[in-house]
């Protein structure tokens, strides 16, 4: 109980540290840097509380996803590329000590669940409600399925949106370079595309 308390005050703490550094860095390399801490401790925080199931999907889909945040970021706001990795040796201390929290992290969510199994039993101050002996993800699967099948259907729609419309606000038009034509393709003629010449005996083209 005592390796449970601290260990969820620990990561709350660094969660609500890392949200605000988030959102008070200047440096969009190093927002989205917390922002990926952000995540990882809130994993963590879902494994104690038994939830495996959203740790997993928050840290593969989310910390997988803020990488194309952080592309559409950097189209956004036009950095330079060569500038952005003539300064990765800055962004070093910075990465190396997030990367040491979430080691930390780590090693205590694994030294928790270990030390400490009556948590995933629901032994650890809030107790935990059986489903029916149904496992975490199947029981989350048939609640948004059923229940809230079309507000999920609404919310992928609404990111649907969102994505199309970031690829419309980073679109730019460069003049110079040559794009396909699907429709000048397809209306060419023959006489268009090909050109009979007649050549003599003894002459070239």
């Amino acid at each position: 109980m005592i390796i449970a308390g601290i260990t969820f005050y620990a990561l709350a703490a660094v969660a609500v540290a890392a949200g605000l550094m988030v959102i008070s860095a200047r440096n969009p390399v190093h927002s989205v840097l917390f922002l990926i801490l952000t995540f990882f401790t809130a994993a963590g925080l879902f494994v104690l509380m038994g939830a495996e199931f959203l740790a997993m999907i928050l840290v593969v889909v989310y910390v997988g996803a803020v990488a194309v945040l952080f592309l559409f970021v950097v189209m956004m706001l036009d950095v330079d590329f060569v500038q952005l990795r003539e300064g990765f040796l800055q962004y070093l201390p910075v990465g190396g000590i997030i990367g040491l929290v979430m080691l930390v992290e780590l090693i205590l969510i694994l030294g928790t669940a270990v030390g400490s199994p009556e948590i995933s039993a629901g032994k650890a101050g809030v107790p935990i409600p059986a489903v029916e002996e149904v496992s975490n993800t199947k029981a989350l699967g048939q609640v948004i399925y059923t229940k809230y099948v079309y507000v999920f259907q609404a919310a992928g729609m609404l990111l649907l949106i969102a994505m199309v419309g970031a690829i419309v606000l980073t679109l730019r038009a460069r003049p110079g370079v040559r794009k396909q034509s699907i429709a000048a393709q397809v209306g060419r003629s023959r006489e268009d595309s090909v050109e009979v010449r007649k050549v003599e005996p003894g002459q070239g083209v």
